[in-house]
C-alpha cells in the first residue's frame, strides 16, 4: 500500500516536473525566436535555419531549465495533492511526512538522471553545432562534418580540418583555393590552428601555386588566418566551457594548465556541471515545505508565482556569484557549490520548522 503511495507521488513530481519545463523551455525559445527574426535575411539566415538553431539549443536549455521546473512543478503537483486532501489521506493512511520527502526525493532522482543524460551527452555536441549551423548561415558559407573531418567552403576556398585536439587548437588543417573555372590556384596545408582569444592563426603553413606551366613552392612559419577565412566562422570552433560536457572540462583544465594558461573559468564550469544535478533535488526539498505549512486554500496560480520567483532569484543570484568567483578569484568549488548549498540550508531549516510545527 505505501509502495504504491509512494510510487504514486514520485510519478505526479515527475509528470509536473516535465511539464514545467516544457512550458518554460516554450517560452524561452518564443523570446529566443523573437531575437532570432533579427538577423533573419542576413547570408543564407531564414526560417529554416532559426528553428534548426532552436531545435539544436533546447537540449542545453532544457538541461539549465530542470531546477527551476522541479520546483514549479513540485510546488503545483504537491499543492494539487494537497488541496485535493490527498496527502491528508496518505498520511491517514500511515505514510509519514519523511515518507512523502523520500518519495518526492526518488521522483527527482529520475529527473536527475534525464538531466545529466541530456546536458551530458546530448547538449554539447547539439550546441556546437547550433553555433556551426547560425555562423555558416550568416557568413553564407558551407560547413560540415565528415569522417575525413570538418570541411569548410567559403566562396572559392575550401578547408578541410581533420583534428581539433582541443576547443581552441586545431590540427592537420588543408585548404584549397581554385578559380571560377574550377582549375587549383593553391594547395596548403598548416600543422596547426591556434586562437589567441582575439584571432586565429595557422602555425608551418606549406603552400604550393599553380599557375599556368609551373608550380611554385612556400613555406611560412606562421600567418593571420583572418585573411583566408571569416573570423567570425572560424569563432565557431572556440568552445565555451558551458557547452562543454564534465568529461571534456576535465580534459580542457589539464590542457590549459600544460599550456600555462589560467584554467579558473573552466575549473568553475567543471564544477558547476558536477553541481548542478543536485540544484534539481535541492529545489524539490525547498518546494516541500511551502506545501505542507501552507493553507490548502492557496491556489495553483499563486504557488507557480512562488515558483518562479524563487527559481528566478536562485538562477540570478548562482549566475552573479559565479561571475563574483571569477571576479575575486575565489575557490571553483566554493564559488560553484555555496548557492546551492545556500538554498539547501534554507530547505532544512524550512523542514526542521515543518517538523517542529
Amino acid at each position: 500500500m505505501l509502495r504504491t503511495l509512494d510510487r504514486y507521488v514520485a510519478k505526479e513530481v515527475i509528470k509536473g516536473a516535465l511539464i514545467a519545463v516544457t512550458v518554460l523551455l516554450a517560452l524561452l525559445n518564443f523570446f529566443t525566436f523573437a531575437d532570432e527574426l533579427g538577423d533573419l535575411g542576413e547570408g543564407d539566415y531564414g526560417m529554416k535555419q532559426i528553428f534548426g538553431y532552436l531545435a539544436l539549443t533546447s537540449p542545453r536549455a532544457f538541461y539549465e531549465l530542470m531546477p527551476s521546473a522541479a520546483l514549479v512543478g513540485g510546488l503545483v503537483t504537491l499543492g494539487g495533492l494537497a488541496n485535493n486532501r490527498e496527502l491528508m489521506a496518505m498520511q491517514a493512511a500511515g505514510a509519514s511526512r519523511a515518507r512523502i520527502i523520500r518519495a518526492v526525493l526518488s521522483g527527482g532522482l529520475v529527473l536527475l538522471a534525464i538531466s545529466v543524460a541530456v546536458g551530458e551527452l546530448v547538449a554539447p555536441g547539439a550546441e556546437r553545432e547550433a553555433n556551426a549551423l547560425k555562423s555558416t548561415a550568416l557568413k553564407k558559407q558551407v560547413a560540415s562534418r565528415t569522417k575525413y573531418g570538418f570541411w569548410v567552403r567559403d566562396g572559392n576556398i575550401f578547408i578541410n580540418i581533420r583534428r581539433v585536439d582541443q576547443p581552441e587548437n586545431l590540427g592537420d588543417i588543408n585548404i584549397y583555393e581554385v578559380s571560377p573555372d574550377k582549375r587549383l590556384l593553391l594547395a596548403s596545408h598548416a600543422n596547426k590552428a591556434i586562437y589567441d582569444g582575439a584571432k586565429w592563426g595557422l602555425v608551418k603553413i606549406r603552400a604550393s601555386y599553380f599557375r599556368p606551366g609551373e608550380v611554385t613552392a612556400d613555406l611560412k612559419p606562421a600567418m593571420d588566418w583572418s585573411s583566408v577565412l571569416a573570423p567570425d566562422l572560424l569563432n565557431a570552433f572556440v568552445i565555451r566551457p558551458e557547452n562543454l560536457s564534465a568529461w571534456e572540462l576535465d580534459r580542457y583544465i589539464d590542457y590549459l594548465r600544460e599550456n600555462g594558461q589560467n584554467p579558473l573559468p573552466v575549473e568553475q564550469a567543471f564544477w558547476g556541471r558536477i553541481v548542478q544535478p543536485a540544484v534539481t533535488l535541492v529545489m524539490l526539498l525547498v518546494a516541500v515545505p511551502f506545501v505542507l505549512t501552507i493553507k490548502r486554500e492557496v491556489g495553483m496560480g499563486q504557488r507557480i508565482v512562488v515558483g518562479v520567483v524563487i527559481g528566478l532569484g536562485f538562477y540570478l543570484f548562482d549566475r552573479m556569484f559565479s561571475h563574483f568567483g571569477l571576479i575575486y578569484e575565489m575557490n571553483p568549488i566554493f564559488a560553484a557549490s555555496f548557492p546551492t548549498g545556500l538554498a539547501l540550508v534554507g530547505a532544512m531549516i524550512g523542514l526542521m520548522r515543518m517538523r517542529a510545527g
